[in-house]
């Protein structure tokens, strides 16, 4: 059931809105609750394998969410993304924050794979908009063209693809390949 509301939603009541409606996850865009796509199955995959990547890598470091509401202001409004990942460094994560809510800081870390239906182009203005929201690092993940781009809020992008491997200062440590997580996640080359 995709909710039918007449008015501009402020954060308050968007928060309020009850949840559990079916497969159906919202964000806050513009004032409006709008239907977030539903992921299929190598949208699927590939979140578990990012998941499993950065939870063995974050240990003791902070905490990686899966489709965690963030609560944020795009072009000085309220907005309330829903990414498919995201990470939260110890320093930003308040440690006594322990509550069934949307987060309320900018994360270290946005990750957002790409949906049958959306484009390079939508996912980088979203990427944008979490930078100018103060996300450190935002990753789109491309499985037709097997690629990871790293997006930062002073530097341009820079794509990941085959075998080059990522490494970034923000993630000492962490390293792997587009190919290796696109393999990981059985993700068939066309």
């Amino acid at each position: 059931m995709i909710l039918q509301i007449d008015h501009h939603l402020t954060l308050q009541e968007f928060l309020n809105l009850p949840s559990g409606e079916g497969d159906i996850t919202y964000e806050l865009v513009n004032g409006q609750a709008i239907p977030k796509m539903t992921p299929k199955k190598f949208h699927s995959r590939l979140t578990r394998t990012l998941l499993d990547l950065i939870e063995t890598w974050c240990h003791e470091k902070g905490e990686v969410c899966i489709e965690l509401a963030v609560a944020l202001t795009r072009n000085d409004q309220d907005w309330v993304p829903t990414p498919d990942l995201l990470y939260m460094s110890n320093t930003r994560l308040p440690a006594d924050w322990d509550e069934d809510v949307a987060c309320s800081v900018s994360p270290d870390l946005v990750i957002e794979i790409i949906s049958p239906g959306q484009t390079f182009g939508e996912m980088a203005g979203k990427a944008k908009d979490y930078l100018d929201a103060g996300v450190l690092r935002v990753w789109v993940v491309d499985s037709k063209a097997r690629s990871i781009t790293v997006f930062f809020p002073d530097a341009p992008p820079k794509t990941y693809m085959k075998e080059e491997v990522f490494t970034d200062n923000l993630f000492p440590g962490l390293k792997f390949t587009a190919e290796d997580v696109f393999k990981m996640a059985k993700i068939p080359t066309k």
